[in-house]
């Protein structure tokens, strides 16, 4: 099986190419870096079967070519992290809607399967918990820049299964509740990675609002676990399904309990959302899925408990400032000239 995942230098789409190689599928990885980095894929550079293009989701003429040579694509590309979404709404709606309708045609043309990746985010304001894949959405108003995230991949679901309907194309929608694990950076307002970078360094903790918002965490070796599980099962085509644990935390708690496993002095520092983001910044007070219908179709649930996932992550984030540690010793020894 050939399997082109787009976004695939990025976090998620990087664990996933390793699982798809170690079971013996051949991997395509399209990715512009705009957020995904080589450094994330570069270990699997010269294994057989993998192959890497930098490139765009939205080149109508390179998607085509490389959906047409792959049997299944997973579109992970999009505009992702609240901050980023924030700052740049323009870019939020024409990179997720657009890269969505570019890879459907592309694989509409011979009935290619492709899995989409949704977010947990599409259930907007919604109070009616845990979350069903078949209930109500309550996205926020048009002012608010913070929800064209939401809108922006429910419009890709509809689209998605409006190819499924009606061109007959196999479509799976994934809806990603919070994914961490390593690899994960905080540059777009991803939570736990800033949380652990914050607490090894001995600042302040920054919680968002009053920390009393809730989520649940999913480690992203269950997840691309989940994925693959999906990709196997022939009756998840045309389907939506909540991908993620049912472990809920606040986030004051998941900061106290960040700063107890890294043992640090960190101060929990609580921000208000005017000040983080802008004024009017609405979010979700709870997250939270039904993985029922996951479970019963791939016999699969998420089973890594969230102090081994801050483990995994912390154990990450130490690793990387070790390397960076390691690699400004050597550049402050080089002699002039040589760099």
């Amino acid at each position: 099986m050939k399997v082109l995942i787009t976004g695939g230098a990025g976090f998620i789409g990087s664990h996933l190419s390793e699982r798809l190689l170690a079971r013996g599928s051949q991997v395509v990885v399209l990715d512009d870096l705009s957020t995904g980095s080589i450094a994330n894929i570069e270990h699997l550079f010269g294994r057989p079967g993998f192959v890497h293009r930098i490139g765009s989701a939205l080149d109508v003429p390179l998607v085509a070519e490389l959906v047409d040579r792959c049997d299944i694509t997973i579109h992970l590309a999009a505009a992702v992290g609240v901050r980023l979404i924030v700052e740049r709404p323009v870019h939020t709606i024409e990179t997720n809607v657009r890269a969505t309708e570019v890879v459907l045609q592309a694989a509409a043309r011979k009935r290619k399967l492709v899995m989409l990746a949704s977010t947990s985010e599409v259930y907007g304001k919604s109070t009616k918990l845990p979350f069903h894949e078949d209930d109500d959405l309550c996205l926020g108003a048009t002012v608010r820049s913070r929800w064209a995230y939401a809108c922006s991949k429910a419009l890709d679901e509809w689209l998605a299964l409006a190819y499924h309907a009606e061109r007959d194309v196999p479509v799976i929608i994934t809806r990603f509740f919070n994914t961490v694990g390593p690899r994960q950076v905080g540059r777009y307002g991803m939570v736990l990675p800033n949380f652990v970078r914050q607490a090894i360094a001995g600042e302040p903790i920054t919680v968002f609002g009053d920390g009393t918002q809730a989520r649940c965490f999913g480690h992203v070796r269950d997840t691309t676990e989940a994925v693959l599980r999906l990709i196997d099962a022939p009756s998840a085509i045309g389907e939506v399904f909540n991908v993620g644990s049912t472990e809920e935390i606040t986030m004051a708690d998941l900061a106290a309990l960040v700063k107890t496993r890294v043992g640090s002095h960190s101060e929990i520092r609580f921000i208000p959302y005017a000040e983080a983001y802008d004024a009017g910044f609405e979010d979700m007070r709870r997250r939270v899925p039904d993985v029922e219908k996951l479970a019963n179709v791939t016999g699969f649930r998420f089973a890594t408990p969230l102090s081994k996932i801050i483990d995994d992550v912390i154990d990450d984030q130490q690793q990387e400032l070790a390397a960076s540690a390691n690699q400004g010793s050597q550049l402050s020894r080089s002699p002039a000239g040589t760099i």
